[in-house]
C-alpha cells in the first residue's frame, strides 16, 4: 500500500475531475458548491502525490508518468468542460490539447532513452529550460493559476445571482488566459530540448 500511495492519489484526482465536470451540467447550487469543494481537494492533490512520493522516497519513472497523465486528463477535462458551458473561448482547450500532445509525444521519446519530466533524470539540461519546465517554484506556479482558473470559473458560473459573480467569472477567464499562456511557454523548451533525440 506504502509503496502505491502516491500512484492511489494521482489516480484518485482522474476519479474526482469527472464526478467535478458532472456536477456542473446540473443547474443546482449545492451541487455547484460540492463541485467547488472537490476541486478544491482535486488541486491540493496534484502537489500532494509528489510530495508523498518524495517523502516516503517511493518515487519512479511509473510515478512520473502517472503524474503527468494525471495533469493532462484533469486540466483537459477541465477546459474541455468550460467550454461546452460556454464559458471561455474554444482557442483555450484546442491549445492546451495540441501543446499537450506535442509535449507528451517528445517526452516519450525522452522517457526510452531513460529521461523522465522531472526530477534528477530530467530530459531538461539547459539551467533556462529546467527552471521553466521543471523547477518547483513554475511547476507550482502554473498549478497555482490553473487552480484559481477552475475555481473562480465555477464560483462566478453558480446558478445564482450575487453581486460578484460577474467579477469572480472575469478572474477566471483572465486566470485562463494566464494559464494557456504559461502553458505555451513551458512547452517551448521541451520542443527546443528534444531535437537531441533525434540526431
Amino acid at each position: 500500500m506504502k509503496k502505491n500511495l502516491a500512484n492511489i492519489i494521482t489516480l484518485s484526482r482522474i476519479f474526482l475531475v469527472f464526478i467535478v465536470t458532472a456536477l456542473l451540467f446540473f443547474d443546482n447550487t449545492k451541487l455547484y458548491f460540492s463541485a467547488l469543494i472537490l476541486t478544491a481537494i482535486l488541486m491540493w492533490f496534484d502537489g500532494l502525490d509528489g510530495f508523498v512520493a518524495r517523502k516516503l522516497n517511493i518515487s519512479s519513472r511509473l510515478g512520473a508518468l502517472l503524474d503527468i497523465m494525471g495533469d493532462r486528463i484533469v486540466e483537459n477535462v477541465f477546459w474541455i468542460t468550460f467550454c461546452a458551458l460556454g464559458w471561455i473561448n474554444v482557442a483555450i482547450p484546442i491549445i492546451v490539447l495540441t501543446r499537450g500532445i506535442v509535449t507528451d509525444s517528445l517526452r516519450t521519446l525522452a522517457f526510452e532513452k531513460g529521461y523522465t519530466a522531472f526530477g534528477k533524470t530530467t530530459m531538461m539540461q539547459g539551467k533556462i529550460a529546467k527552471f521553466i519546465v521543471a523547477s518547483n517554484f513554475c511547476r507550482f506556479t502554473y498549478a497555482v493559476v490553473k487552480a484559481i482558473a477552475f475555481f473562480f470559473l465555477i464560483a462566478g458560473n453558480m446558478p445564482i445571482e450575487y453581486i460578484y459573480s460577474a467579477n469572480i467569472n472575469e478572474i477566471g477567464v483572465i486566470c485562463a488566459i494566464i494559464a494557456t499562456i504559461y502553458c505555451v511557454l513551458r512547452g517551448i523548451p521541451v520542443v527546443v530540448e528534444s531535437k537531441r533525440f533525434f540526431e
